[in-house]
């Protein structure tokens, strides 16, 4: 059953946000997208507090916005949100803040703090019930905004990167408390996510759309996006190398007249936009006069542009490259680095088995 629908245009100068989606009730939608590509806009909509240009949302059946006529205000939404801050109001204390919401829908005083102690218990923050926000780490805060966003027992929660202001040590433990509230599915809320990190999206959601340019170009089960990307974002935000052009019997033509040899998958049509995925992993890297050991398919040369640390491995990124090479990353380990003397500017041969290439149709848009 559908929970939220949304099909909207708004305008915002020369920008426009021309989408439509669906989210099921119970379940998390993720929305992913670059900079400028329309997450805010979406969400000021979804929040009321954007009118859009055309369109309309509806929130288990009920009418929230149908431009330009009806436009409910936020506060009469039943939308919950959680933001970068936590946004705590800071007069009040913690017990307080969270009974804000169920004291805003009428809830008696005792009564709102009683769902208070609930959700701060939820989220293990109930010994933090009598302190001020000024006394709280960035970790405890958001805690108490996550206890705070769903005490007003939302229909709609709104996630706005809620991560993304906390450190290394505080974020991990506040996902994996996401997870488990938002894992003991309340039947009819439905959630939207906001984020970059693809680790948030497979960690919290059921389904993603991508977003460029204001306008949806991937959508599916979140696994299946970020494992199988169609578009140069998705593919850089899943940590995976994507190559676009034209399919063929056994690869991909490239937009440079090269040619990538893949797997294809099923639904590819030879003659048909598709792209070229494949794991940094799966890129090994040679001196530039050296030919590559075994019989890789897909050879190309290139320049190190730089190299960084990602995790236990380094990563390459390659510049100057012929045909599909500009922009492709390999991972090597250290001792891999110091033995093939790379650095910055140092002439490489990149090469790719064809067993480790997926070729994918490309999205229609």
């Amino acid at each position: 059953m559908t929970s939220l629908h949304a099909d909207l245009t708004a305008r915002r100068g020369e920008f426009a946000l021309d989408v439509r989606f669906d989210v099921p009730a119970g379940s998390v939608l993720a929305v992913l997208g670059p900079n400028g590509s329309g997450k805010s806009t979406l969400l000021g909509c979804l929040a009321g507090l954007h009118l859009p240009d055309r369109g309309t949302i509806t929130l288990r059946g009920r009418t929230l916005t149908s431009a330009p006529r009806v436009h409910v205000p936020p506060h009469a939404r039943s939308v919950g949100l959680l933001a970068q801050d936590a946004l705590l109001f800071p007069h009040l204390s913690v017990l307080d803040n969270v009974a804000f919401s169920p004291r805003a829908r009428g809830a008696s005083k005792a009564a709102a703090r009683e769902v208070a102690l609930r959700w701060l218990t939820e989220v293990d923050a109930v010994g933090l019930a009598g302190r001020r926000p000024g006394q709280l780490s960035g970790g405890q805060a958001q805690r108490v905004a996550v206890a705070r966003a769903l005490a007003g027992d939302p229909a709609l929660l709104l996630l706005d990167e809620p991560l993304a202001a906390l450190d290394v040590d505080a974020a991990p433990a506040v996902r994996g408390l996401l997870r488990r509230v938002l894992g003991a599915r309340e039947p009819e809320r439905a959630t939207v996510l906001v984020t970059h990190d693809p680790l948030d999206a497979l960690a919290l959601a059921d389904h993603v759309v991508v977003l460029a340019r204001g306008r949806v170009v991937e959508r599916g089960p979140t696994r299946q996006v970020l494992g199988a990307p169609r578009n140069p974002f998705t593919a850089r935000i899943a940590g995976l190398n994507l190559v676009p052009g034209t399919a063929t019997a056994d690869g991909l033509r490239t937009r440079g007249g090269g040619h990538v040899s893949g797997l294809p998958a099923p639904d590819v049509v030879p003659g048909e936009p598709a792209v070229a995925v494949f794991a940094p992993g799966a890129v090994a890297v040679h001196p530039a006069g050296a030919p590559p050991k075994g019989s890789p398919r897909n050879t190309v040369g290139a320049v190190v542009g730089g190299l960084e640390p990602h995790g236990a491995v380094v990563r390459l990124r390659a510049v100057d490259g012929e045909d599909w090479a500009e922009g492709v990353t390999a991972d090597l380990t250290p001792s891999a680095v110091a033995e093939l003397g790379l650095e910055p500017g140092t002439p490489v041969r990149l090469a790719v088995k064809a067993t480790a290439v997926a070729i994918h149709p490309a999205p229609s848009q």
